[in-house]
């Protein structure tokens, strides 16, 4: 009897402690919960802080690194290696060079130095997506979900703000023609050549003939028309296009007349400076007092949904109000001299041709885009048809044209000598007589 209820006195005290152990065990992993978690919103205050301040606070992104700046601390400045691809990619897709995104991703795609996420060469869309619509790419710092707005950051941007605004907007313009698959490097022309009897872009394939030799055609694929399914040789057409291309190139006088115009409107577009200065100040304080108005609307408002919008109305005024300020700061310092903003152009006009026998199909496509308005025609028993350029080609075309002749003294219709007579006679008089 003694030992049973000793060993039930001593299973009481086994179970006792268990629990009391259980309970501390349970407190302190509460207590280390709640130091973790006020450890974390410390840590996310003082991020949400430094980022108030114009501090990127997360990994570097790409084309940045981050180094400690005497004054900052960590802070982000440019990786030289990757700024200029960058650069190229963003100002392409916002100037139209690069039609959609797809075209920027083969851009970056087909550059070594640019970091790829797979093993074949290739990289998701969402780093393109993420490259194209961060605003520290801009020089500014936003984070929405901290409720962090729109701040100009330490950070040097690769782009302007305003660069930033456009790729914003042609993105969000709308669902363009995504870049054509059947579009290689052994027809360039194939979708921008067009039949000259229905103006159907032609086709191209390669035809295998019966000893297994395979022949390149362009064609049309457009039923009724009476060049259906009519194959065009691949040299045939392509070589009329080379020549044209040649014709193109304007003589070294003329390029250098052009070249020293260029240089002018340089000059005179430095004199343009206070005007556009003052033009922007103007807008600037238009914007100022709209925003004005719309926050005293704000304040008399009832409907919440009234508020969102006019919240909404203000948060781009104020975008804008940034840009015009990036305008006026930059005014007057040109990012790069003339000879870094127009060298790859006058490359370009010097010698469109060279250009186009480069091989690389992104070349051919530019090529295609900057030298003609719109897309060429041909017709299969006569060629290539005049097609139509863009401004520079006319202009450089109108200053090439040397059948220029000062029109004749006698002028263009034809010519007649007047007896002397005749000039020195009298005229007749009009006025009636009297009446009798």
């Amino acid at each position: 009897m003694q030992s049973g209820r000793f060993r039930q006195r001593n299973r009481h005290s086994i179970t006792g402690v268990s629990n009391n152990s259980i309970l501390v065990e349970n407190l302190l992993a509460s207590v280390s919960q709640h130091q973790r978690q006020k450890n974390g919103e410390q840590t996310k205050n003082r991020m949400r802080g430094r980022a108030l301040n114009g501090y990127w606070v997360f990994r570097a992104p790409i084309g940045y690194k981050y180094e400690r700046v005497a004054g900052h601390g960590n802070m982000l400045v440019r990786d030289e290696a990757l700024v200029s691809i960058i650069q190229e990619a963003l100002e392409g897709f916002a100037s139209g060079h690069f039609e959609t995104q797809a075209e920027v991703k083969r851009f970056l795609e087909s550059n070594p130095a640019f970091p790829k996420d797979f093993a074949d060469g290739t990289i998701r869309f969402e780093r393109i997506i993420r490259l194209m619509t961060r605003t520290h790419f801009a020089g500014y710092i936003e984070i929405p979900e901290w409720d962090v707005s729109l701040c100009k950051g330490h950070h040097e941007g690769l782009i302007s703000l305003e660069t930033h605004e456009l790729i914003q907007k042609r993105i969000k313009d709308g669902a363009r023609a995504p870049a054509r698959k059947d579009i290689s490097a052994d027809f360039p022309l194939r979708g921008f050549a067009c039949c000259d009897d229905c103006n159907t872009p032609l086709t191209a394939c390669w035809s295998t003939s019966k000893s297994g030799k395979k022949h390149p055609y362009y064609l049309c694929h457009a039923k009724g028309c009476p060049s259906y399914r009519k194959s065009i040789r691949r040299d045939v057409l392509e070589g009329e296009f080379d020549a044209l291309m040649q014709s193109l190139t304007p003589s070294e006088g003329m390029f250098a007349m052009a070249s020293k115009m260029f240089k002018d409107a340089w000059g005179q577009r430095a004199g343009q400076m206070e005007v556009d200065k003052r033009l922007i100040r103007t807008e600037r304080n238009k914007l100022d007092k709209q925003i004005e108005g719309l926050l005293d609307r704000v304040v008399d408002a009832d409907s919440s949904t009234l508020i969102t919008a006019y919240e909404k109305r203000i948060e781009k005024m104020e975008r804008e109000k940034l840009v015009l300020d990036e305008k006026l700061v930059n005014q007057g310092k040109p990012m790069h001299t003339f000879e870094q903003m127009f060298e790859h152009a006058l490359q370009f006009l010097s010698n469109p041709w060279k250009l186009w026998k480069s091989g690389n199909l992104i070349a051919q496509r530019t090529v295609l885009r900057l030298a003609f308005a719109e897309k060429i025609s041909f017709a299969r028993n006569e060629g290539l048809r005049t097609p139509k350029t863009n401004l520079p080609f006319k202009v450089l075309e109108g200053f090439s044209c040397q059948k220029k002749i000062m029109a004749e003294r006698q002028g263009f219709e034809p010519w007649r000598r007047f007896p002397a007579y005749t000039l020195s006679r009298r005229a007749p008089s009009t006025t009636r007589p009297p009446l009798r």
